[in-house]
């Protein structure tokens, strides 16, 4: 496996640091140089490794995420659970891993919503969905392969949002949330298999079920 390049491998370092500092000092050089002054990394060197624009920041920071999740949680780790307790798991563990720059998480969200970014926020989005899939040991290539990353990300990106805003005990109310959005894909799941070869389901339609379930 190639090594990353030194200035690769430092914002690798730096970048769940920033998030957790972003959360005082904002998406910006400020949030750079307390992380590296938290990581005791030389200041220029770290706005030198890092990106210059808070989108740049922000992207870094969730491949950050996404690499912490596939380190505390591979495969082999998973390997002994049931799909179903697979998804709940990295779902939750990706929450936990944000928990410290959660509010600089809600602030990302408003700068992904920004127009020229909204590009950045399906990419990265969309990477996050395939990641939790391989790590959940799915090895689908045809229609299911995109069914699947398409409804993972409606309920990471719906749980995510009621996580932004929970203030219970242990995050008991995202919890909760959680595990019945993926009810909600499991029902999926079941009744995609009983149709196959019949009317082809609506993709879209399901997705904003599980956006903005039915009270």
């Amino acid at each position: 496996m190639e090594q990353p390049s030194p200035l690769a491998a430092l914002r690798e370092r730096l970048a769940l640091a920033v998030g957790e500092h972003a959360v005082f000092d904002g998406w910006g050089k400020a949030a750079v140089d307390s992380a590296a002054d938290s990581l005791g990394i030389d200041r220029d060197q770290a706005r030198l490794a890092m990106p210059k624009t808070a989108a740049g920041l922000i992207e870094t920071y969730i491949h950050g995420v996404d690499r912490a999740l596939e380190t505390q949680l591979p495969p082999k780790k998973l390997a002994k659970l049931k799909i179903r307790e697979k998804i709940r798991a990295l779902v939750w563990k990706r929450l936990e891993i944000m928990g410290p720059g959660r509010e600089a998480v809600r602030r990302a969200l408003s700068i992904l919503a920004a127009p020229q970014n909204v590009p950045l926020g399906v990419r990265t989005g969309w990477h996050t969905a395939d990641l939790m899939w391989r790590l959940a040991g799915d090895t689908s290539t045809d229609f299911n392969h995109y069914t699947k990353r398409l409804t993972l990300g409606a309920v990471y990106s719906s749980t995510l949002l009621v996580w932004l805003d929970d203030q219970s005990e242990g995050w008991s109310e995202t919890a909760a949330f959680l595990d019945r959005r993926i009810d909600n894909v499991m029902q999926f799941e079941k009744w995609k298999a009983g149709r196959r070869g019949q009317e082809r389901f609506s993709v879209s339609r399901f997705l904003g079920r599980l956006r903005y379930p039915a009270r």
